[in-house]
């Protein structure tokens, strides 16, 4: 990784990628630190690392704002409306058939759902912003936090649909800077930016674990890190090959086919989709014994909820096999890909064209997903398990959503810079 990094530098378009990638980097995180017009960033300096032990209701979601949305800043949306968005348009292409047709169109349809996808983030963003200045004006967003019913310093109108405001704004610069890294920078500008928020809160993770633990069991800590880090980087490169064959065939007076190629299955097919489905699902019960905290069977099942408690976590751990095997069913469809084969004269060696191709690919995308849901399942109860001598778990950053992201956006940003590397200075078989 190292070695890329430095061969990029010293070209010269790929370092001014890299530098104005860097640039858009250091705005996004001057962003992120710059609070909202009317609120009160002293008592939020004060109570923020209470509220993030308290508050596990936004913890998903202060993820990915990089400890933003505790600070109300103009980026505390973070990129999290656009993640939703993307996720539920990829959802309903399979449900709507305009959709779907989209999808097929190339790069003209790819560019409608893109727009698309703009406008449904812009109305969660307006959601999303909306609900949190509420409870923020009300005292509910840090609970059991002195002093969070001030954090406003007015509470009228016109202040909460000010910092409504600034907030939505925030998220259309996101998806702004994200689109600039990806034209201009060294592509997939919506992951670093996820990857810059996530990677932002581990200083202050680590810092807390030695302060708290002392230098023993920080040195231990990074030890076992790097262990979980190399094997999920193991299992993220894994994957399954489907040999295919294409047979010669006449077009004009050209042959075409008699080539072989593969189909690369990975065995995490779903990436970390099914852990933000799966937390989503879980803060449910959450939310509802916030903005209900009266109700008295809400009341029962709030010790149930806690991230320590095991039937809390069985039920995230079944909830993300479960989402796992899902979100592979409605991306990968192994009928269709049985199709193209046929049409363009492909067939695997062994196995007929057709429904039986069909087949053989949905019974070895099942087997090899199997212990994909699982390896999710495990990294994401990770800081609930393996480390509850911590007693912290929110400062553990070895574990769950954070390392799958942290691993599968570095190795895509590497390949990315091998890629270009490569167009760059290939010299062929002939020298």
């Amino acid at each position: 990784m190292l070695t890329a990094f430095a061969r990029a530098f010293r070209t010269p378009d790929l370092r001014k990628k890299l530098l104005f990638t860097l640039f858009i980097i250091v705005v996004f995180r001057v962003g992120s630190m710059l609070p909202s017009p009317g609120v009160n960033t002293k008592v939020l300096s004060e109570s923020a690392d209470a509220a993030r032990d308290t508050s596990q209701l936004y913890g998903l979601v202060d993820l990915f704002s990089g400890g933003a949305l505790l600070q109300l800043s103009v980026f505390a949306l973070g990129i999290m409306p656009y993640i939703t968005a993307s996720i539920i348009l990829q959802l309903l292409t399979v449900v709507i058939p305009r959709l779907e047709a989209l999808k097929k169109e190339g790069q003209a349809g790819t560019t409608k759902i893109t727009q698309y996808t703009r406008y449904l983030t812009i109305g969660l963003a307006i959601l999303q912003a909306t609900g949190i200045v509420a409870m923020a004006s009300t005292g509910q967003l840090l609970q059991n936090v002195p002093g969070a019913e001030n954090i406003l310093y007015e509470k009228d109108m016109f202040t909460i649909i000010t910092i409504v405001i600034v907030m939505v704004a925030g998220t259309s610069v996101i998806m702004w800077l994200g689109e600039l890294i990806t034209d201009r920078g060294v592509g997939n500008g919506m992951s670093i930016l996820i990857f810059t928020q996530v990677v932002a809160v581990f200083p202050a993770q680590f810092w807390s674990i030695y302060q708290s633990k002392g230098g023993f069991v920080f040195a231990m800590v990074l030890i076992v890190g790097l262990a979980i880090m190399a094997g999920v980087v193991f299992v993220e490169q894994a994957q399954r090959r489907i040999p295919v064959q294409y047979a010669k065939r006449m077009v004009g007076r050209r042959m075409y086919g008699g080539t072989s190629t593969y189909i690369p299955l990975k065995v995490n097919q779903a990436g970390i989709i099914p852990v933000i489905f799966a937390s989503s699902l879980l803060y449910l019960p959450v939310l509802a014994t916030q903005l209900w905290p009266d109700t008295k069977w809400l009341q029962n099942i709030q010790p149930y909820l806690q991230p320590s408690n095991g039937w809390h976590m069985a039920v995230f751990f079944v909830f993300i096999i479960f989402f796992a095997f899902f979100y592979v069913a409605i991306t990968f469809n192994p009928t269709e890909v049985a199709d193209n084969m046929k049409k363009y004269g492909g067939f695997i060696p062994g196995i007929r064209p057709g429904r039986p191709t069909a087949e053989y690919l949905d019974y070895v995308l099942t087997r090899i997903t199997t212990p994909g849901a699982l390896y999710l399942g495990l990294v994401a109860l990770i800081p609930m398990v393996a480390f509850a001598l911590l007693e912290a778990t929110n400062d553990f950053p070895f574990g769950g959503a954070s390392i799958l992201i942290v691993v599968g956006v570095g190795l895509d940003t590497v390949k990315q810079i091998e890629s270009q590397l490569q167009q760059r200075n290939y010299e062929g078989f002939l020298r």
